[in-house]
Order: structure tokens, then sequence, then C-alpha cells
């Protein structure tokens, strides 16, 4: 059995989401269960869209998982084009809060946020989280659907808004990390190939695990959503386990000239953020 389990979902209504949750908790105990409402999942066995759901298990002797919640962003409401200030402050504040709430080790490997914070608000909530972990720590990750009434995270089986959520991993593995930009079809397949491609090469271990938080909107640029996935498995083959979701912003890497230079991760749109884990 996983000691932590990663929930992606894509329901309109609150009501769907709690029953969703309410499922999945029959299986799981509520308090290994975390995650985001999304725009949809994929894995290796497909892409889905819409009324969906996506879990992935951690488990295993090499890999623990410590988690953090941050209620009350205080970002409800709020634009960047008449609260910039007050976003760049509570954002960063909180996610300062967010990540020192985690304790820290010499095995942590990986930060995994999913927050109800989108693009471009992603990039202050990572700059207070890089204040604590550092602007060189790997941090990946994905921002919850926008649309109104579906902004949730999810925290030990509870529903969350307005909030954000840290996965700290960490065990005897190793991390790489490379980000794409695209906004239109021809380019979102090709990115996605060679952002994939990136991460692999520069993974010096055995890869036996591939995360990525994609972006809604290049998935709304696809003629066919199954194109970008079968770009991605040209590069990473099918048997290594996969887990993506189309988010509202993403973290990592970014393919942006507009970036700090010293912070490996960046909180951006319109990406790909590939994270190949390996041993």
């Amino acid at each position: 059995m996983p000691h932590t389990v990663v929930l992606t979902e894509c329901f309109e209504d609150q009501a769907q989401k709690k029953e969703v949750l309410k499922g999945i908790c029959t299986v799981f105990e509520a308090d290994i269960v975390f995650g985001f409402a999304t725009y949809g999942s994929f894995n290796q066995q497909g892409c889905l869209d819409g009324d969906s759901v996506g879990i992935m298990g951690i488990g295993g002797d090499g890999i623990a998982t410590a988690a953090a919640l941050r209620r009350d962003l205080g970002i409800a409401g709020l634009t960047m084009e008449e609260h910039r200030d007050e976003l760049s402050s509570r954002l960063r504040s909180g996610g300062a809060d967010l990540a020192a709430k985690l304790s820290r080790g010499p095995n942590d490997r990986l930060m995994v946020v999913m927050s109800d914070a989108h693009s471009p608000k992603n990039q202050f909530l990572l700059e207070g989280v890089q204040k604590v972990m550092g602007k060189d720590f790997p941090i990946t990750g994905g921002s919850a659907n926008k649309n109104a009434g579906q902004t949730f995270v999810y925290f030990q089986g509870r529903m969350y808004t307005d909030s954000a959520i840290a996965l700290l991993l960490s065990g005897d593995f190793e991390v790489s990390l490379s980000g794409r930009q695209a906004k239109e079809n021809a380019k979102v397949i090709s990115s996605a190939a060679q952002s994939a491609d990136e991460a692999l090469k520069n993974m010096k271990a055995k890869p036996f695990s591939v995360l990525a938080f994609n972006c809604a909107g290049r998935k709304g640029k696809l003629d066919n959503i199954e194109d970008e996935l079968k770009a991605i498995q040209s590069v990473t083959g099918t048997d290594i386990p996969l887990f993506g979701a189309y988010c509202a912003g993403e973290m990592g890497p970014a393919d942006i000239t507009e970036k700090d230079p010293t912070a490996l991760s960046s909180g951006v749109g319109w990406h790909v953020m590939f994270t190949v884990l390996g041993r």
C-alpha cells in the first residue's frame, strides 16, 4: 500500500468533488490523500479531459513524504491588475509559511506544490517557498483549476480553497527537472518531447517515475490531446510510470528569458514541467 496518495480530479461542481474524495477515502486512509482540482489528467494509459480523476501512489522504503498546508492565503477575488502589491506580499508570506512547516533533512530531494494560485500569481508563492528552501532546491507543481467553484486543493482527505499544499519527498533517489513553453498545436507536441528528453538525458541514475505538470492552455491548443502524450511516450517509452495533470499554472524550470537566472524553478503558465525520478 502507498504511504501517500496524490489525487487530480476534473469535475464541475463541489458535490461531485466531494463524492470523488469520499470514494478515494474509503480505499485509502484520509490522512494520506492529497491533491488538487485540475483540467484533466494523463498517464501511460491515455489522457482524460473533463469528468475524470487520476491517482498516484507513493510508497516503498526508499522514498518518504512530508506534507504541509497553508490555509487562508487571502488572495480570493484579488487581481494582478488591481492588487499586484497585495498579492505579492500575501503569496510570498504564504509560500514561506508553507515551506517553514516542513522539517528539513539531508535526504530531501523534491518539493511538489499544489495551490489555489494560478499563473502568474504562482510566481509570488514560489518566491516565498524559495526563501525557505533556497533557489536551487528542486520544486515542481501545479495550480488548481481557476474556474469559479473548482479551485480546491486536498489535504489529508479534506477540501480547501484559498490554500496551498506542499509535499516534500526525501530518500535515496535523484531528480531531474525540465520545462518547455508553447502556445500552438505543433509546438505543444514538439516541446513536450523536447522537455521529456532533456529531463531523461540529465538523469544519471535509472529512471523509475516521471511527473508532468502541464498547462490546460496548451491542451486547449491541441487538435487531438493524445498527440502530446504520444510525443512524450516516443521519448520515455511506455514502461516508466507517468503521472500528469493539466493545470492553471506550473512550477519548474521556465522556458522564458524574463526569469531569475539564479532560481532552478519559476512559477509560470503555458509550460509542461517534467520531473524524472531515478535510482
